[in-house]
This record gives structure tokens, sequence and C-alpha cells, in this order.
């Protein structure tokens, strides 16, 4: 069953409060570990696929207009306090195994090198039967 595991990150910008304030040291141990990760998803064959995204400074809001050139806006919505940082979509035996691994995420390292124990999200993907949660 594929899931999709949704890494969300506080509504911060890059350089001011987010990962780009970092010293050099612990950004290298959050990366390494991310790297870790991503390498024992590779190798049990359960990765499908990686996606970063970039910060909500450089995202762009469009809406439709009936008749018009869509409406383009910038950033969240201004109450956004979390934003999707990107998502790792795997293919797992159990929503179990999915689990394990959402928490695996969570705990990567922060600025100090404790665990930040940040939500995942996980869903499963619709492509046949669903399996409840």
């Amino acid at each position: 069953m594929k899931y999709v595991l949704m890494m969300h990150s506080a509504g911060k910008s890059w350089d001011k409060d987010g990962l780009g304030s970092w010293p050099p040291e612990a950004m290298e141990a959050h990366l390494a570990f991310l790297r870790a990760f991503n390498a024992t998803l590779v190798e049990s064959g359960e990765l499908v696929e990686i996606v970063a995204l970039v910060s909500p400074d450089e995202m762009r809001m469009v809406r439709a207009k009936t008749g018009g050139a869509p409406a383009v806006t910038d950033g969240p919505y201004p109450e956004s306090k979390e934003f999707l940082a990107g998502f790792w979509m795997v293919d797992v035996e159990s929503l179990d195994r999915a689990f394990e691994l959402a928490a695996h995420a969570s705990a990567r390292p922060g600025p100090d090198g404790e665990p930040l124990n940040t939500p995942i999200e996980v869903r499963a993907v619709m492509s046949g039967p669903r399996q409840e949660m």
C-alpha cells in the first residue's frame, strides 16, 4: 500500500527563523539524518518518491477567475502557522510500517541536536481498495 508521509514546518522564513538560521554543524547533522533515512528507504525498496518544497516565501496561490486571467497572489494565507515542507511517498506492507517511518522522520535533529518531533502527516494514496486508519 502506498502512503504519503508529509513533513510540516513552522511558518517561518528560511533566513530569519528557519533552517537557514541554524549553525552550519546543526544543519549538516539534520541533512545527514535525512540522507541516511532516505538511503534506508531506498535499500528497503519502500521509497517511491521524495519531494522537497521551497519555503512559503516563494510559493504563489492561484485561483481561477471566470472569464479572465487567473488571480495569482504571494504566499500562504496570513493565518498559516505551518506549511508543507516536503514529503516521501512510500510503498509499505502495512499502515503500522508507515507510522514507524513517519515517527523516525519526525525525530530528525533540530538546531540543538535534540529531536524535533515535528508532526508527520500520514495519508494513504488512493490507488485501489483503501485500508482504514
